[in-house]
């Protein structure tokens, strides 16, 4: 199958998966994830009328958008990876939207760097639903407070929760977590599902969802 095929498929099992929830069309947004992927391979989802991608890495993003950004307007770069104080300066060059944020020295390295750059970058704090060891995330415990701090004391304009569940678990009540921790904190934005589970993530809530392997095939 081709990718313009794949990509399709996957809008349509979006629309599919709104419409058995009783939602709006068009109400989730597809985030096409890229990593690993280079200029060229990338070039025809674009062609496919794809305009909002994610990546994992900084630099491996510096080494390929730019370039993408200026062939075609109107992208939207979401940095889904974990993100690192000292590259604060050049994600927040590149990226309109870091869904990563997970601990108070990243927000404030943000911060401080929009300033600087006098940039709005749309922002999502990262949540360890799993409270899995080895993955990023603020705790769930934590999350309102934390969202708290970033917007009172940073005035860091914090529009979503992202969420990434354990691989082995089912995915919904981690969905349902993230989605009553975004009510209790006030925000909007529900950033869950990946290619195995993105259709489960739109029956719980999920405004975007980040689809990769489903998309550009497997890495």
């Amino acid at each position: 199958m081709e990718l313009q095929e794949r990509l399709n498929e996957v809008r349509s099992h979006i629309a599919a998966a709104e419409r058995q929830a009783g939602r709006k069309a068009g109400s989730v947004q597809l985030v096409a994830v890229s990593k690993t992927f280079d200029a060229d391979q990338i070039r025809p989802a674009i062609a496919a009328g794809q305009r909002v991608f994610g990546e994992n890495r900084v630099q491996e993003s510096q080494s390929k958008w730019p370039e993408l950004k200026a062939e075609t307007p109107g992208i939207e770069l979401h940095l889904i990876g974990p993100l690192q104080s000292n590259k604060a300066a050049d994600a927040v060059a590149l990226f309109d939207v870091i869904e990563t944020i997970d601990r108070e020295k990243i927000a404030r390295a943000l911060a401080d760097e929009m300033k600087r750059q006098n940039k709005a970058v749309r922002l999502y704090v990262q949540v360890n639903t799993g409270l899995e060891p080895q993955k990023a995330g603020i705790a769930p415990d934590d999350t309102v407070a934390f969202v708290g701090l970033c917007r009172k004391e940073l005035g860091l304009s914090v529009e979503g929760l992202m969420c990434i569940p354990p691989a082995e678990e089912n995915p919904g009540p981690h969905f349902a977590l993230l989605a009553k921790l975004a009510k209790q904190a006030g925000v909007e934005k529900l950033s869950m599902g990946m290619s195995s589970d993105y259709e489960i993530a739109v029956a719980f809530g999920a405004t975007s969802v980040r689809v990769g392997s489903a998309i550009f095939g497997a890495r």
